[in-house]
């Protein structure tokens, strides 16, 4: 499962949902539903996302380890 840490990211830099979905290129509700954990993102909004924070891929999203 892959998890991330766009709800966090997003606070930091001060980003509502709405604005950040703007300048990904998705709605809004594509990001309520990729900070629950119940939406992966495709690689493309992932390097959008990387983009908006400016901060590497693996830095926001990550591979919950097995158990």
């Amino acid at each position: 499962m892959i998890k991330n840490r766009v709800k966090e990211l997003r606070a930091r830099f001060d980003l509502t949902q709405g604005v950040l979905a703007e300048r990904v290129g998705v709605t809004r509700q594509t990001i309520v539903a990729l900070e629950k954990g119940s939406y992966t993102p495709s690689l493309l909004l992932a390097m959008n996302i990387a983009e908006v924070f400016k901060m590497p891929i693996e830095d926001i999203f990550f591979k919950e380890d097995a158990k």
